[in-house]
């Protein structure tokens, strides 16, 4: 492909997106400032994509999974030989009762996630879960009670909350640089085809559907700059004939008068833009579940500033650190599960007016 093809390409989709990131990096040094944190000993529930993304990703700084849990052994022992896995777990009780593990990375379909955090922050382990965290606001609040009952820590691995870029932005934001956010704007459009109906996308036993696949990363983006979760939110939702939400447009508005603007859809290409209103200038975000640069372009004279911060290839290495930093009892750390309990909460309630409902939930 020519230059000016490779310009005009369409957005990668997740997988070939995360393995273009990894190329870019490759051969460069680990940046020094991610890990700080005493390191943790970590194993994951799950071989899917996304547990192979973070394998990869440890690797990049020199670090490697220690245990490795699946409901299918064989797959399990096939990731432990390809990242150097110490440990397979036959069962994940196995795993629980390992006092050599101290944290787990859940990277399971969405239904079993609380099964599998019942049984981890019960054994004492800190957990970082993939998204979306829970199925419902009602399974996150029992999580959290039980991590707090036993003293660790769980944190929601939407990347999202853990991009540098965010943390860069928000402190801005907070020091009252670019005035009052009055109107967050952000849109998410994958494609899957209709092929395969049982497929996570579509199937209601696998808890699919656009909200908890893409909506958790347009809401955690607005979520992060906004001064309160949304109270009022009105919406109209296409339903694919599973009866998982299959497109969706919703506004929101919190106390303080702060709106969002949403559009998803899992069947139709459109930007992952998310655009930040302020009063002295509005933030455009391209790729933002990984972004790791910004434009501000300033109300006053029309001046353009890029804003960059972190690397894409990292965003997982960002997520194991934020969690070990928030067990070495960073605030700003700990934080983060208050952000996604709120963004949890209005995709429980978009759900509910749309009357998708979960075998789980019924």
């Amino acid at each position: 492909m020519d230059a000016q093809n490779t310009l005009n390409a369409a957005p990668l989709d997740a997988a070939a997106a995360a393995k273009a990131a990894f190329a870019a990096v490759e051969g460069l040094p680990f940046p020094d400032d991610i890990f700080t944190a005493p390191e943790l000993r970590w194993a994951v529930i799950g071989c899917g994509v996304i547990a192979n993304q973070m394998a990869q990703s440890l690797a990049l700084a020199g670090r490697k999974v220690y245990g490795v849990a699946n409901r299918t052994l064989q797959k399990a022992e096939a990731f432990a030989a390809e990242y150097g896995v110490d440990r397979v777990y036959r069962t994940v009780e196995e795993l629980y009762a390992d006092p050599a593990v101290d944290a787990i990375y859940i990277t399971t379909p969405h239904n079993t996630h609380i099964e599998y955090l019942r049984g981890a922050l019960a054994a004492g382990k800190h957990v970082l879960c993939e998204k979306a965290i829970t199925l419902n606001s009602d399974e996150l609040a029992e999580a959290r009670a039980i991590a707090d009952e036993h003293h660790v820590v769980l944190m929601d691995a939407t990347t999202v909350l853990h991009m540098p870029l965010y943390a860069e932005l928000m402190r801005r934001a907070h020091a009252g640089e670019f005035g009052r956010l009055r109107l967050a704007q952000v849109n998410f459009g994958s494609f899957h085809d209709y092929e395969d109906v049982q497929s996570r996308f579509w199937n209601r036993a696998l808890a699919g559907g656009a909200m908890l696949d893409i909506g958790v990363y347009a809401l955690s983006v607005a979520r992060l700059f906004m001064e309160s979760q949304p109270d009022e939110v009105v919406s109209l939702a296409n339903l694919f004939e599973t009866g998982v939400d299959e497109e969706s447009g919703f506004i929101t508005r919190n106390a303080q008068g702060q709106l969002g603007v949403y559009s998803l859809t899992m069947h139709a290409k459109q930007p992952k833009r998310a655009d930040l209103c302020f009063d002295d200038c509005y933030i455009e975000i391209m790729a933002y579940p990984r972004a790791d640069r910004a434009t501000i372009t300033w109300t006053a004279d029309g001046r353009r500033e890029e804003v960059t911060a972190g690397v894409e290839a990292y965003a997982l290495c960002y997520e194991i650190a934020d969690l070990e930093k928030a067990v070495a009892g960073d605030e700003s750390k700990l934080k983060l599960i208050e952000y996604a309990s709120d963004v949890m909460e209005t995709m429980t309630r978009l759900r509910r007016d749309w009357g998708v409902v979960y075998p789980e939930e019924e």
